[in-house]
């Protein structure tokens, strides 16, 4: 029988292993997360950052829908792995276009895209049909509501690159507002939390593993652009600010970011809205953060010294209050306090002070790195001393501040 149950059978606790293939699936998104760094960097624009956020959007919005299907779905069987393999292809595919996506490759971007939301959509619904009926008819609305954003995507693809820009924004307005809506179906109504009965702990783990990927796009272009510089003293200081800056990023996300939202996912009895939240969507800015960042280390590798252009301002400052931004969205929607956590709070303002102080201080762009990761490790020290206590033993004020988020 060609098609049998190809669910997961969840351990006792419910929680679904990452497997193999998923890991081998991420490498594609590897190279997706070089490609759109690449192209902001050469494109280092308004226009251009739009360019470059929109295909994010896109390239975030195929894998974390694959995730949610991994999720359910048994990687172990062949059947569901020759699925994610053809999903690697047009994956590839899609990683491939992004340098010329609003010049030659549109039409390769689009249809890489498109089907892989609506193939994947439908090889669910085959293979739910007669044993999850409430998945294959979730599934159906999700079809449904990428078919509907499928004439956006084409009409932008026949478009000129400007009003391209708009139909693709359409698009993925579209497709980002489904999940928010509960997909609402003519003849199928609308889906319920129940319907989204995932394992909370895959889900953490996977996104963790995709911020990963993020951040390891910003240690290879630290060593590979170090790697063809001069090595003197200067150098040396910026390749160290760089991959400090990275530490730090990877402190804030996973110290008590990552173990805590994992834990809260998971004895959640509505883990799929928690995660509709915290991880589908807040995870968004910090991954363009992580990607804005690589941006600024190779530009700050390249220019240590001399006159800040504003792009180099831009990504300084930007993507680490992106970061902070994201992280701050993801840590409240995963603890039970009325307020983001205020360590972030302050380090979103002070990095907008350092970049103000940078442009009309006329600082060296090794100045400015050096300030970044300052407010990063700040922040980072910040919230550990108010989650593990230490602020009520040294400064209790700090501690009454922290009770209301690290």
């Amino acid at each position: 029988m060609i098609r049998n149950n190809l669910f997961r059978t969840r351990d006792a606790h419910g929680h679904a292993p990452v497997t193999n293939i998923e890991l081998f699936f991420d490498l594609v998104f590897v190279f997706a997360i070089t490609q759109l760094s690449h192209a902001l960097l050469e494109h280092l624009t308004w226009v251009g950052a739009l360019q470059t956020l929109l295909l994010l959007f896109a390239v975030w919005w195929v894998w974390i829908y694959t995730t949610w299907v991994a999720n359910w779905l048994d990687p172990e069987r062949a059947n569901v792995r020759l699925m994610l393999i053809l999903l690697m292809l047009a994956g590839l595919a899609l990683s491939s276009a992004i340098p010329y996506a609003f010049g030659k490759t549109a039409w390769l971007f689009v249809a890489a895209y498109c089907s892989m939301q609506i193939g994947r959509s439908l090889y669910v619904v085959w293979a739910s049909w007669g044993i999850h009926q409430h998945r294959a008819r979730n599934f159906m609305r999700i079809t449904f509501w990428s078919l509907l954003s499928l004439p956006l995507w084409i009409a932008g693809a026949m478009a000129d690159p400007a009003t391209r820009m708009l139909f693709w924004a359409g698009a993925l307005l579209v497709d980002y507002a489904g999940p928010l809506l509960f997909f609402p179906t003519p003849g199928l109504g609308r889906s319920k939390a129940g319907d989204w009965d995932i394992s909370g702990a895959h889900m953490a783990e996977r996104c963790a593993l995709f911020v990963i990927i993020s951040l390891g796009e910003g240690v290879l272009i630290t060593g590979a652009t170090f790697a063809a510089l001069p090595q003197d003293g200067t150098h040396w200081l910026a390749f160290a600010t760089c991959f400090l800056g990275s530490a730090a990023l990877w402190w804030l996300y996973f110290d008590t970011g990552a173990r805590r939202g994992s834990e809260v996912i998971e004895a959640s009895a509505e883990a799929g809205v928690l995660a509709r939240r915290a991880y589908t969507y807040w995870h968004i800015p910090i991954v363009a953060g992580l990607v804005v960042s690589a941006v600024a280390d190779e530009m700050l590798l390249m220019h240590p010294h001399g006159h800040i252009e504003p792009g180099f301002l831009a990504v300084s400052v930007g993507g680490s209050l992106l970061f902070l931004i994201g992280n701050m969205g993801f840590k409240h929607s995963t603890a039970d306090r009325p307020l983001p956590p205020f360590s972030h709070i302050i380090g979103c303002v002070l990095l907008i002070i350092v970049g103000a102080a940078a442009w009309f201080g006329h600082w060296q762009p090794i100045t400015l790195g050096i300030a970044t990761f300052a407010v990063l490790v700040f922040t980072a020290i910040w919230e550990w001393g108010s989650y593990h206590g230490g602020w009520q033993r040294w400064a209790p004020w700090l501690g009454r501040l922290g009770s209301n988020g690290a």
